[in-house]
């Protein structure tokens, strides 16, 4: 029997190397966006491709996000696997009627004989970048039938939620955050013990990062770690908080949060996105029809109170939870006072 060998690697080395394994298994894999192929990403999260594999299966582009993005609803149709790189989760406008008309709806207008496996790939997140490049939108795509939606947390996730996207017949949406991806952004944890052998993270299942017995966070994203750390500071006001990695916006995996708020009475929901018609709304108005009012004790969420991500970090952490503010918004879920 081999044993696993584990490396301390970060989210986007984990990344390129789940794409390169999935393209060494299937020729049909491609990946194709812009400064993906000579530049191995603009957060090197398609670092080595090109060589290994060529320019026909990883393809540098114009900006021309609306061309290529139909160019791979095309090619998933004639049985290729492409992975559409969007640099900025922000600039999805200028394509979103091919992923919202075209990769989302065909599967379902040729009645389920047309397959459409293709990974939207992009990245959100705030990193001090102002209103135009601090977004994280899965609210916007979960909003979309059609897409499943995901966002790993961690390098060991990246590395398997991104070959189940890959393999995955249906859409994904696949959104890395900024701050995971930037060795400069503090606040995050960026290694993490990945295995160099091929695996996969089901992209339906969230996990259980902290057990706790008096409320539950489900977050995703960059949060989870602020939220875990929140968690232990509250420890120290008598509140043991879990904390829930959702992982994945569509489909939510009501059996594991479910469970945890019918132990825990409580839950509180934080999300990087805006609060409005958004998946915290969602996420707490799917609990209370699971489980009822009866079954709970309180419910709370934390997030961007809808307004842009301003440029300044000072101003960008009053509006984006962190640590210190989901600890404040745990100690009032819970009746605790700082």
């Amino acid at each position: 029997m081999t044993a696993t060998v584990t490396r301390n690697i970060n989210v986007s080395q984990a990344t390129a190397e789940g794409l390169r394994l999935e393209m060494e298994a299937d020729a049909s894999v491609l990946v194709i966006g812009e400064d993906v192929a000579a530049q191995g990403g603009v957060f090197g999260s398609t670092r080595g491709l090109l060589k290994a594999f060529g320019p026909e299966r990883v393809l540098d582009t114009p900006i021309s996000e609306m061309a290529f993005t139909g160019m791979a609803a095309g090619l998933a149709m004639e049985g290729y696997r492409p992975v559409v790189e969007i640099m900025f989760v922000d600039f999805i406008g200028v394509c979103l009627e091919q992923v919202y008309n075209a990769v989302a709806k065909i599967p379902y207008m040729s009645g389920g004989r047309v397959r459409m496996p293709v990974v939207i790939k992009t990245a959100g997140g705030s990193i001090g970048a102002a209103a135009q490049h601090s977004q994280t939108l899965w609210g916007l795509f979960a909003h979309l039938p059609g897409l499943r939606v995901v966002a790993p947390s961690n390098p060991y996730d990246s590395k398997g939620m991104i070959a189940a996207a890959v393999r995955s017949d249906d859409p994904v949406v696949f959104i890395e955050h900024k701050g995971l991806l930037l060795e400069r952004a503090a606040g995050f944890s960026f290694g993490g013990a990945v295995p160099k052998e091929r695996y996969d993270v089901p992209l339906d299942r969230a996990a259980v990062v902290r057990p706790g017995r008096d409320l539950t966070v489900a977050t995703l994203s960059g949060s989870v770690r602020h939220a875990v750390d929140a968690a232990a500071a509250a420890s120290a006001y008598g509140v043991d908080a879990e904390v829930i990695d959702l992982r994945s916006v569509v489909p939510i995996d009501w059996q594991t949060v479910c469970g945890s708020v019918a132990r825990t009475r409580r839950l509180l929901v934080v999300d990087e996105d805006y609060l409005g018609f958004g998946l915290s709304g969602e996420l707490i108005t799917g609990v209370l029809e699971r489980i009822g009012l009866g079954g709970l004790d309180g419910i709370a969420r934390h997030g961007n109170p809808d307004v842009p991500v301003p440029a300044a970090l000072s101003l960008e952490r009053a509006v984006v939870p962190g640590a210190g503010s989901i600890l404040a918004a745990i100690l009032r879920a819970t009746g605790e006072r700082r």
